[in-house]
């Protein structure tokens, strides 16, 4: 970035760099990891005080990757290109973990599962509401997000979700939503949608496998809890 001041000490970005490829971002403080990245659009400037100023601003790593842009841009010496760079880091990851989960049954591959959607999910200061289409042995065929904003009733249309199916000939579904306050428990709303979407699922033959609620390093489940299951009777009672 045109902005970073100029380098103060010679070699400190090579060292830098030899020390990523020879041991990973093992040993590595957490501005260090921003200032290597600041490093890749920056040609021969030190980026050490932006990284710090970064870190200070945003608080963690994560904090940094997950900014907006304009938060990213308010940084002094982050410019459009480290700006993209770092925007890219987690759009690459986000790539990388939802291949590494198609084609696999994510029932029986959780980790994978629950790793790809709390990396997606998290950090949003918006509600996201997501969808892992199956196929009728449970493989992953693909993952969107369909909703974003409050989650409500009137937000979330099961309609949307079942031609979404339909247009994958996904014969089973996943949900999964983020709480921006970092609490997963379930409010009476999600319920009520879950068990909406739920039904009109059934009503087309696909199944609802789970709906997850992403907090902040943990996470609801709705068939855990035995909600998938009891809304299932539910729906086999009223269709008797």
């Amino acid at each position: 970035m045109e902005k970073c001041k100029p380098n103060k000490n010679e070699g400190h970005r090579k060292r830098l760099r030899e020390k990523f490829l020879n041991s990973g971002l093992s040993g590595f403080h957490e501005y260090e990891v921003i200032e290597l990245l600041l490093t890749v659009g920056t040609p021969r400037k030190d980026c050490k005080d932006t990284a710090k100023e970064a870190l200070k601003r945003f608080e963690t790593l994560p904090g940094v990757i997950e900014a907006s842009k304009e938060e990213l841009l308010s940084v002094k010496g982050i410019g459009p290109k480290n700006m993209i760079g770092i925007k890219l880091i987690k759009a690459v990851a986000d790539r990388y973990l939802e291949k590494k989960l198609q084609g696999k049954d994510p029932l029986h591959n959780s980790k994978d599962l629950f790793k790809y959607l709390y990396h997606r999910m998290r950090g949003n200061d918006r509600e996201c509401f997501a969808a892992v289409f199956l196929d009728a042995k449970n493989r992953v065929i693909s993952s969107d997000i369909l909703f974003r904003g409050t989650l409500t009733e009137s937000s979330v249309y099961p309609r949307e979700v079942v031609k979404a199916a339909l247009d994958r000939k996904a014969a089973a579904l996943i949900f999964a939503h983020n709480h921006p306050s970092g609490d997963p428990e379930p409010s009476q709303q999600d319920i009520t949608i879950t068990q909406k979407l739920l039904f009109s699922c059934r009503v087309m033959g696909i199944t609802v496998h789970e709906h997850l609620i992403i907090g902040d390093n943990r996470y609801f489940s709705f068939a855990d809890q035995g909600f998938i299951s009891k809304m299932n009777r539910e729906f086999e009672k009223s269709n008797r």
